[in-house]
């Protein structure tokens, strides 16, 4: 993994847009309304070859596919790679997912109710038989579409990386109705997605681990744990995400947490301090988290007390998928020089809170980037004065 020994090197959390055509017929498949992939294929090479380009024109060194090949979501999408995946209708009282449950959603119950935030689901996802790996050609496909378009397109990035849901974050998805406990499901997950862990590395792509699950099921436990419950609970996913990565080159790896993309309000989102220790137990080589959003942009003080460990890099989010303001580039700048004061300016890859695409428009994001480049080159000319 590339450090940033000259300048800031940039990159971001993942998840871009692709043109309008292929953001409606996506959304009908993420939507139930459609189930034809292959037509959609083609699109989605183009647009990877296209949105590789524009990362390149707004700055980004370490680059992602995008993840546009992620055709559907929830058991359309895992239902391909991961066996024992089912749905079932909901029962009376029973929520569909398990963020409905939230403290942050009762205090806010007509803000949630007026803006019709999330669709009401008419069905639970759970599991219902042994989870196994079955994605091989899935997996292959999208390594060899990321490969195909990095090939096609102009730009040559420092490094590319793909993007891979934890254990726990998968948990929150698929409701367990067939092992004997959580853990045994948890353990059964991460036994499972290691195979697409590893089929990321070899082909020599960094593999982005994200797991909002990390901080954000504080809030969807119900009744609400103490912080020590929480903990303990926190830090079985962190052993979980550890067994799945074992044997993979903690310097391929690249692991993400975050608060939930939603625009609410985030007031019940733990604070990293209470958790940073978990994070950093993970095995692997740089760790991103929220760092622009008004809810977390104060956390810069946890890095006074917290040292980060020899060898890994930290990536901030400088600009923020939590707003339609984009950031001006000084700002961008100063954010970088204050996290490279606290960790050394080596140990900083600048990059986004969370991903850009379905949560900011387009133009928003590609302006947003944008403000992330100018702004990495400003704080490169104040932390290697020539």
């Amino acid at each position: 993994m590339k450090r940033s020994t000259e300048r800031i090197l940039t990159t971001h959390a993942g998840r871009l847009d692709g043109p309008a055509e292929l953001r409606e017929k996506t959304g009908a498949i993420m939507a139930g309304r459609s189930s034809d992939l292959e037509a959609v294929r083609p699109l989605v090479r183009r647009a990877m070859i296209d949105i590789l380009s524009q990362q390149a024109e707004a700055g980004i060194d370490i680059v992602s596919d995008g993840e546009l090949g992620k055709l559907g979501f929830g058991r359309a999408y895992y239902g391909r790679r991961l066996s024992g995946l089912e749905a079932r209708p909901l029962k009376p009282g029973e929520s569909g997912w398990m963020g409905q449950g939230s403290g942050e959603r009762a205090e806010f119950a007509e803000f949630y109710k007026e803006l019709n935030f999330l669709p009401e689901p008419k069905e639970r996802a759970i599991c219902a038989g042994p989870i196994t790996y079955i994605g091989e050609q899935e997996v292959a496909n999208d390594l060899q579409l990321f490969q195909s378009a990095l090939a096609a397109a102009k730009s040559r990035p420092e490094e590319a990386f793909m993007c891979v849901l934890a254990p726990g974050w998968l948990e929150h998805f698929f409701h367990n109705e067939y092992y004997a406990s959580d853990e045994q499901y948890l353990f059964a997950l991460a036994d499972a997605m290691k195979h697409e862990y590893k089929a990321i590395v070899d082909a020599g792509f960094i593999l982005q681990i994200d797991d909002p699950a990390l901080p954000d099921t504080y809030d969807m436990i119900v009744p609400r744990p103490t912080i020590e419950e929480y903990r303990k609970f926190a830090e079985v996913r962190v052993e979980a995400v550890n067994l799945a990565l074992s044997g993979l080159r903690e310097d391929r790896v690249r692991y993400h947490i975050c608060w939930g993309s939603w625009h609410g309000p985030h007031t019940h989102d733990l604070p990293l301090k209470h958790l940073v220790d978990l994070m950093l137990k993970v095995k692997a080589g740089a760790y991103s988290v929220e760092a622009a959003n008004p809810r977390h942009e104060h956390e810069w003080k946890v890095w006074k007390e917290v040292k980060l460990p020899d060898g890994k890099i930290l990536i901030p989010g400088v600009v923020s998928h939590a707003s339609n303001v984009v950031e001006h580039p000084e700002l961008v700048a100063d954010r970088i020089a204050l996290y490279a004061s606290l960790v050394g300016r080596e140990n900083v890859i600048a990059g986004t809170d969370c991903g850009m695409g379905l949560r900011v428009h387009p133009q928003i994001c590609w302006a947003k980037l944008k403000a992330l480049g100018e702004g990495a080159a400003l704080a490169s000319k104040q932390l290697w004065p020539r």
